[in-house]
């Protein structure tokens, strides 16, 4: 695996963690402020741009109905939020840190109607211009991706964009018509 034409094992690992920012299915939260969960305690990203991140992603319009905004304290794991506001400070946590590659990983699975709203419409904002790996059955996710690879029992079936694949009519065809089909 090559970065910027280096060789994985060449990079540091402190200067590979900092290119790279990961989501996750079950997101971790901080019992610490809203604030806080987002810039991970960072001086190197500013209030400004944890209000820039909230609001691209579309987090900010619940934060500001919190009692205390972007300071309000969370509980453990972020109970206090729902599972859609967990993952919209996630993504907002991602998108504050900026980094050269995005690893969504089932990220969108947990969501609520509303909150996948929201975040697919800021998906282009948060993959635009980084080298981004989805791993998503929700299939909404991943529409928009320059290559999907479609793997069924740990082989690869099939490599395409979401209009390539329709027209194959194959796996993934099949997976997008029982997603959609009410």
């Amino acid at each position: 695996i090559l970065i910027d034409g280096k060789s994985l094992n060449a990079i540091a690992a402190a200067a590979l963690r900092s290119k790279i920012a990961l989501v996750m299915q079950d997101v971790f939260l901080f019992s610490r402020s809203i604030k806080s969960n987002i810039n991970l305690g960072s001086d190197g990203i500013a209030m400004e741009d944890v209000q820039k991140a909230a609001d691209a992603i579309g987090a900010s319009s619940f934060i500001e109905k919190t009692e205390s905004g972007y300071d309000t304290l969370l509980t453990e794991r972020g109970a206090n939020l729902s599972a859609g506001q967990r993952q919209l400070l996630a993504f907002s946590r991602a998108f504050a840190a900026n980094p050269e590659i995005l690893i969504l990983d089932e990220a969108t699975s947990n969501i609520d109607t509303d909150s996948e709203i929201y975040i697919n419409n800021s998906l282009e904002v948060l993959l635009k211009d980084r080298t981004s790996i989805i791993i998503a059955h929700r299939l909404s996710t991943i529409q928009k991706a320059d290559k999907i690879i479609v793997l069924h029992k740990g082989c690869i079936r099939e490599i395409g964009s979401h209009s390539e694949l329709i027209a194959q009519q194959g796996l993934y065809h099949k997976l997008y018509q029982l997603q959609t089909t009410k």
